[in-house]
């Protein structure tokens, strides 16, 4: 069972599947109608109006509507477009437990806790018939898939088929006695009256009642599932029908049961928490799917597509019951596929598609194929429910093809997960306890290969493997037995070599990532729906599919959309713009595609700029997506050459300073807020002509003056004047005289808005004593006094401009662009004169596409992928073993030849070939430092321990890895004389097969725990320079414990951040001791280490030690108001009575003056970690790094150097983390 998606929600009741979209409803038991798109895995609507649990749900198959019936006896009818109910039907007297539409006529069909089963016209809105004659709760009736029928199944223990041809022929069938009579004569009634639907076959055979009955889609079969927890199989003809067989094997109510649209299958589900899977010939339950705690109510069949879904008490689950993608593997232009039980070929260049051999039958479909081309010899996988019966098989395919009548060759059968041809003439194989042997075309071992944990491995070249972890690809050299490279992804599904296998594909479930031969990552891309299969265009471009859309990666990161798919297909090829792909009924198929828009971004991405300007001439490049990569990648010019759209041209010009562009885009727009960023625009240039031309267009007169003003124009200053005059702009008016110096004018201004005593002060500091007389006459200085200039005062005249600034502001010459050049070019040969071009001298130095040199010279744009190393030789690398040169003296050991006369009797002796000791295998089987120490292999343990907590220094675990070395066997003495025998004690003895073994656990989480009491005690006493060595030899112990629970490995973090804090607590104290106090810094320096050393998480008995160190000292130093807090914090731990008598005593006293006299570096109330190399404070927000083993802080200046606490890890370095745990009996 295949799981595509699971929701929670409440109980599941009714499921019905959209025929076309990826939709399913599912009602709920507390009322609710949820609509999913499985695809996606989003909830796309829900429909709240039942008052009570929803049993039965229906999609109609061709309009927008859906049925639904509930506990309030309503059935509802709703259009899911409008996210309405239509109208409701009433008339069932009980609960409704299904609803059903049928798929010609305008009916519902409904069964009812009321004994009836009823149809509606959904049309009409009204009960055409009515079905009586059950005797107990009615739990489903069914409309027959062709024929006019009913299937009824009820808790009185029946099930009862129903005819109801007379209600067809009465309310739809044409033609006599039918609906055209009905029509003209509705008064008459039959006279013979033929009833509207009768009991055909009443089944009886259950001993409980019946929960659910159900059709075969072509067969005259019908099978019900009851609650005496059997599923019976019934055969029916026109006369009678009868009993064919039982399945037995639920152990509960059977809730429902349904037949696989397509095969020979019956699936049921009950309220055992399970669902089966029957086989219809045999009877015999062929899978059970088993859930913890939720019973199953319900299942239901997509109508085309291999999809069941299932409700339970917590939600549904849609799956699959077998995989859909076609076995396939691509050999130049040919194509060999699985389909049915033959092995195919495609020839992609004539599309010719022929049977090569018929294969040998198995029970599951076949997994994973891997084709040799030398050999012609093809490996094909099955993988069974349980992964140990996985097999493979070898076929050589026969030279001589007959498609009409293809051989069956004799396959050669082994057990293993997965094979694939490592060389022209061996092949690996990961057998079922995940390790690697190699064998030869006789399917013979020739050797075996100890290769780091893997469950999967995959094709990486001649004598190369990719071996895939849960979450990391491994790149292994089969010859020398080494890893290369290793990625970090999650569980890698599909690897896909380009061609010239210079770069791979990695698919996940829900990721892309991209990675050179040496698996170094180029970009990943991540899906929100699962990700299906790929293959790489001759360009270097990846093209994948989704479950909904054909895609494409740039090994850049650049990714996008290429096609909407309806269905998913599995790419096998892919030429220019045809997509050769196999759909889920393997039918080989070929797609058109577009690849103009992924062309166009991997020609920029090289830089052949040519191929570029080619498409935007030529190509139908359009959509803001285009333009927004261009402005992305920073290049706004390129998109200004071939976008119309006057607005969006607007915008890119302004963003590469093209102001002649942006010029003309706002000419045609004429909008004022254009007008207005390009004034902005052109002002940072200094173009101050088009920043007039801007003002003036927008009337915006105050900073057009100001513009005259600084270009020292004037004259049409002067002309601004007169037209603030004219406009009545008072403001404005008076403003322009200040800028000309015109004092005449100001006078006039003042003194016509009446502002007089400011037009006389004007005219008698500025020497018009003239006009200040006229305006002294004409005013009653009685009752106005006028002001008289201050003494002193002087004249407000700008200085006059010494030359008026006509030309632009002058900028930086560059070079013209590539696509500037060829856009001339391409203008001057349609006819515009050259006149028209703008001269580059004038170009700005923030535009430019290239500057200066682009590098044009080299016209493939330094094409990354290369064409790989010639590795289709001969596989030198395993012809070596074999050639041996064989001393004579050995030759008496070949097998004598037949006309010899007689073998001879004297044979030798061949000595056993030593064993795989066990510690190997405890290698294989953890990733736990501790036990790859225990194996002896020390290298690997170090890098384990480099890699999950960041240790570089591995002097001080020496002694560590002695001692725990030292318990990894045990030794028995035999017979006098002979050596000892060792034995190694393993963890899992009781069922540990020969190649899973574990060691013995040792240390345990217990021991580290009674050792901190120790560190504890000492600490307590003051011995301060042993608590710190205990304190590290636990912390360096803790990645070397094994503990087989979460909760335990919690504890063991838990004790990791104690030992570290009083590493940092202790070693600050240390120092704090050593520090002189001479000096009044060298005091306040000691206060803050003290006061530091109180936010250590420590234990309350020394939490109030170092609370009474910090109080006494601040209380020396005079920091009152800090030795307080320290008293409150110190009273709340609940010291000794003499202590806290003593500290309130204290605390009395700061009370009295809480101040500080000195300023320290401590700040209580903000957060902050102590680093733990210099003794600062790091507040909270302030940049910081840790230390990946004993968690401590440091200051960003320490990056890179040992931790000073645990003494061993590189402060700084990213690592996976600690692990600890594992499985241990």
């Amino acid at each position: 069972m295949l799981t595509k998606f699971e929701t929670k929600s409440p109980r599941v009741k009714g499921l019905s599947f959209h025929p076309a979209r990826p939709w399913i409803l599912a009602s709920l038991h507390n009322g609710v109608i949820q609509l999913w798109d499985y695809r996606m895995c989003t909830l796309l609507d829900k429909f709240d109006e039942h008052d009570g649990p929803v049993r039965g749900v229906d999609f109609h198959k061709q309009q927008p509507l859906f049925v639904s019936g509930g506990d309030d006896y309503k059935i509802k009818v709703w259009n899911y477009k409008q996210r309405r109910c239509i109208f409701t039907l009433l008339g069932h007297l009980d609960y409704i437990r299904t609803t059903v539409f049928h798929h010609e006529y305008p009916w519902i069909l409904s069964a009812s806790d009321d004994q009836t089963v009823r149809i509606w016209n959904w049309q009409s809105r009204n009960c055409i018939s009515v079905l009586t004659g059950h005797n107990h709760y009615v739990m489903c009736a069914q409309f027959h898939p062709t024929e006019d029928m009913v299937v009824s199944a009820s808790l009185d223990q029946t099930v009862r088929v129903w005819d109801i041809s007379g209600l067809r022929k009465k309310s739809v069938a044409p033609g006599p006695g039918g609906l055209d009579d009905h029509m003209k004569n509705p008064g008459t009634t039959d006279l013979f009256g033929q009833a509207d639907a009768v009991v055909k076959h009443v089944l009886e055979g259950h001993d409980r009642g019946v929960n659910w009955a159900n059709f075969h889609p072509t067969m005259p079969l019908i099978v019900s599932g009851a609650d005496d927890r059997q599923i019976k199989l019934w055969r029916m003809n026109d006369n009678k029908a009868w009993e064919v067989d039982t399945c037995r094997g639920h152990y509960n109510n059977v809730s429902c049961a349904i037949f696989h649209p397509r095969q020979e299958l019956i699936l049921s589900n009950s309220e055992d928490k399970s669902i089966r899977v029957w086989d219809m010939s045999k009877r015999t339950c062929l899978h059970t799917f088993r859930r913890e705690h939720d019973r199953f109510w319900v299942i239901a069949g997509h109508p085309t597509l291999n999809l069941f879904a299932a409700g339970h008490d917590a939600g549904m689950v849609i799956f699959k019951l077998e995989r859909e993608r076609p076995a396939h593997a691509l050999a130049g232009n040919l194509l060999y596929y699985v389909k049915e039980k033959y092995l195919r070929k495609l020839d992609l260049t004539t599309s010719r598609d022929t049977a090569v051999m018929q294969l040998r039958a198995g029970r599951s479909p076949v997994y994973s194929m891997s084709y040799n081309q030398a050999e012609n010899a093809v490996l094909l996988c099955t993988r069974a429910a349980n992964a140990e019966n996985s097999t493979y098989d070898l076929y050589a395919m026969p030279k001589e093809e007959n498609s009409s009548n293809p051989d069956a060759p004799e396959g050669k059968r082994s057990s293993g997960l997965t094979a694939i041809w490592v060389a022209r003439n061996r092949f690996a194989v990961l057998d079922k306890s995940h390790s690697l042997v190699i064998k030869n075309l006789k399917n013979e071992v020739t050797k075996k290969v100890t290769i780091p944990n893997c469950d999967e491995i995959f094709y990486a070249g001649t004598g190369m493997l990719l071996l895939r972890d849960t979450d990391a690809v491994t790149l292994f050299d089969v010859q020398q037995k080494r890893s290369l490279g290793q990625v970090k992804i999650p569980k890698c599904r599909y690897v896909v070599w380009s061609a010239d296998m210079a770069t791979v594909a990695l698919l996940s479930k829900h990721v892309v990532t991209i990675a050179t031969r040496k698996l170094e990552v180029l970009c990943s891309v991540h899906e929100n729906t699962r990700v299906k299969s790929g293959t790489w265009d001759d360009s270097g471009v990846f093209v994948y599919t989704t479950s909904n859309h054909i895609k494409y990666a740039i090994t850049n990161g650049d990714h996008g959309i290429i096609r909407t798919l309806d269905l998913p297909v599995y790419l096998t090829r892919i030429k220019g713009a045809q997509v050769f792909c196999l759909d889920r009924e393997c039918k080989p198929r070929v797609l058109t595609i577009d690849p103009t828009e992924y062309r166009f971004k991997l020609a920029l991405v090289n830089r052949k700029y040519e191929e570029v300007l080619h498409m935007v001439r030529n190509a139908k490049l359009v959509g803001q997506s285009i333009i927004a990569y261009l402005q992305q990648k920073g290049y706004p010019e390129v998109a200004l050459h071939f976008v119309k759209d006057e607005k969006t041209r607007f915008g890119l010009a302004l963003e590469c300073s093209n102001i002649e562009a942006a010029l003309d885009a706002a000419k045609s727009l004429d909008d004022k807020d254009c007008w207005e960023k390009l004034g902005e625009a052109a002002l940072l240039q200094g173009n101050h002509q088009v920043v007039e031309m801007c003002y003036q267009r927008t009337k915006n007169f105050d900073k057009l003056s100001f513009l005259y003003l600084i270009t020292g124009n004037l004259d049409k200053l002067k002309k601004m004047m007169k037209i603030a005059e004219i406009r009545k702009d008072t403001s404005g008016h008076f403003q322009n005289a200040l800028y000309l110096g015109d004092v005449e004018e100001r006078v006039k201004v003042l003194a016509g808005c009446g502002q007089t005593s400011l037009a006389y002060l004007t005219a008698a500091t500025h020497g018009l004593h003239d006009e200040a007389e006229k305006i002294k006459e004409g005013v009653d200085t009685e009752k106005t006094p006028l002001p008289s200039p201050a003494p002193g005062a002087r004249l407000l005249q700008p200085p006059p401009p010494i030359a008026q600034s006509e030309q632009n502001w002058p900028l930086l010459t560059v070079s013209r662009g590539f696509f500037d050049s060829a856009m001339i070019a391409g203008k001057k040969s349609e006819g515009v004169s050259a006149g028209l071009v703008a001269e580059d001298d004038g170009e700005e130095a923030a535009g430019g596409w290239g500057d200066d040199d682009l590098g044009l010279d080299d016209e493939d744009g330094g094409d990354e992928f290369k064409d790989a190393e010639d590795d289709d030789g001969e596989g030198d690398g395993w012809a070596a073993e074999d050639d041996i040169e064989l001393p004579p003296d050995l030759d008496l050991v070949s097998s004598p030849k037949v006309d010899e006369g007689p073998a001879t009797d004297d044979g030798y002796f061949v000595a056993p070939v030593r064993g795989v000791p066990p510690t190997q295998h405890w290698c294989n089987n953890s990733s736990l430092p501790v036990d790859h120490v225990l194996a002896g292999n020390v290298e690997s343990a170090c890098r384990l321990l480099h890699d999950q907590v960041g240790v570089v220094d591995f002097s001080p675990y020496k002694q560590h890895f002695l001692s725990t070395f030292s318990r990894s066997r045990t030794t028995f003495s035999c017979l006098a004389s002979t050596p000892s025998l060792p034995h190694h004690p393993q963890s899992n003895w009781k069922d540990a097969a020969a190649k899973t073994g574990m060691p013995a656990v040792g240390m345990k989480l217990s021991d580290l725990v009674s050792r901190l009491q120790s560190a504890y005690q000492l600490t307590t006493s003051g011995k301060f320079t042993e608590a710190l060595t205990n304190f590290r030899s636990i912390l360096l112990s803790i990645p070397l414990l094994v503990v087989e629970t979460k909760a335990e490995e919690q504890e063991a973090q838990q004790l990791l951040a104690i030992c570290s804090s009083y590493l940092v607590g202790l070693a600050m104290e240390g120092k704090r001791k050593e520090l002189p106090k001479g000096t009044v810094a060298e005091q306040v320096r000691v206060c803050e280490m003290a006061a530091y050393f109180t936010h250590c998480n420590l234990q309350p008995v020394h939490q109030i030690l170092t609370l009474r160190t910090a109080l006494n000292l601040f209380f020396k130093l005079k920091n009152f108001k800090t030795a307080g807090s320290f008293a409150r914090r110190l009273l709340e731990l609940g010291p000794k009575p003499e202590v806290a008598q003593q500290t309130r005593k204290i605390l009395q006293a700061c009370d009295k003056n809480p101040t500080d006299e000195h300023k320290m570096n401590y700040d209580e109330h903000n957060p902050f970690d102590i680093c733990a190399a210099s003794f600062v404070p790091i507040y909270k927000g302030a940049e910081c790094e840790s230390a990946p083993l004993s968690g401590a802080k440091y200051c960003p200046q320490f990056k890179g150097e040992v931790c000073r606490v645990d003494g061993v890890s590189q402060i700084g370095k990213g690592v996976a983390g600690l692990k600890i745990r594992r499985k241990i009996k």
